[in-house]
């Protein structure tokens, strides 16, 4: 991997930017809204989708006992977080303090927000009367799916500013869409979230980063006009 020049990136259009915030605030905010008054619709979406792989999880053991291992350890919160913190050490190492503080930063934000929105929303986790795992706290949205969805998408933005070869993007751009995709699924199928937990999850977390994405490039650009 090659590092690429920082010193004056373009400065990414700003309807641009804009636009593809909304593509995932939007929804995001339109899904919340509808969680928290409880739409019929929805609902009952939510429950037919949790109540099929629910019967699906007791009746493979072996498929839940894999789930439990990847979303607790591989795809917990807490290793997500100790990758960004990894990638924050490796930015420090290398003399970027500024990009380093606003990727820590960036993580602190996500998840003073999804508690934010969990405490706000205090939506009820799914209940069974014959469960395969549990969880604690309130169901929306998905932590373990914000979180996944925040350091992969960082990480990958990471690997673009320092011009990473195509075999690396490839190859990480995959890991990324398995573990983002993967956590959430696994929530689902363990019987801890709703669906629409995990939707938003993905929704806000992409929605952090696209913010980060921008107002560190737009930052940057303001500097480098500054110096000039």
């Amino acid at each position: 991997m090659h590092p690429a020049s920082t010193d004056s990136p373009p400065r990414p259009p700003c309807r641009r930017a804009t636009l593809v915030a909304a593509l995932f605030g939007v929804p995001g905010l339109l899904l919340l809204l509808l969680v928290e008054l409880e739409w019929g619709p929805l609902t009952a979406l939510d429950k037919d989708i949790a109540r099929t792989t629910h019967r699906w999880a007791v009746a493979d053991p072996d498929a839940t006992q894999a789930s439990r291992i990847l979303t607790d350890w591989v795809w917990d919160p807490w290793t997500m977080r100790a990758l960004c913190a990894a990638a924050v050490l490796w930015l420090v190492a290398r003399g970027a303090r500024r990009l380093a503080l606003w990727v820590a930063g960036s993580c602190l934000v996500a998840s003073v927000v999804q508690q934010a929105l969990k405490a706000a929303v205090d939506r009820p986790r799914p209940v069974w009367s014959d469960p395969v795992d549990s969880a604690h706290y309130a169901a929306f949205p998905s932590g373990h799916a914000m979180t996944a969805a925040v350091v992969c998408g960082l990480l990958l933005w990471l690997l673009r500013l320092h011009g990473a070869g195509p075999a690396l993007w490839r190859t990480a751009l995959a890991l990324a869409v398995l573990s983002v995709a993967g956590v959430g699924l696994t929530r689902v199928w363990l019987g801890v979230h709703w669906p629409t937990d995990v939707l938003g999850g993905w929704l806000f977390g992409a929605l952090v980063v696209v913010l980060t994405v921008t107002t560190y490039a737009r930052g940057t650009a303001r500097r480098d006009v500054a110096g000039a």
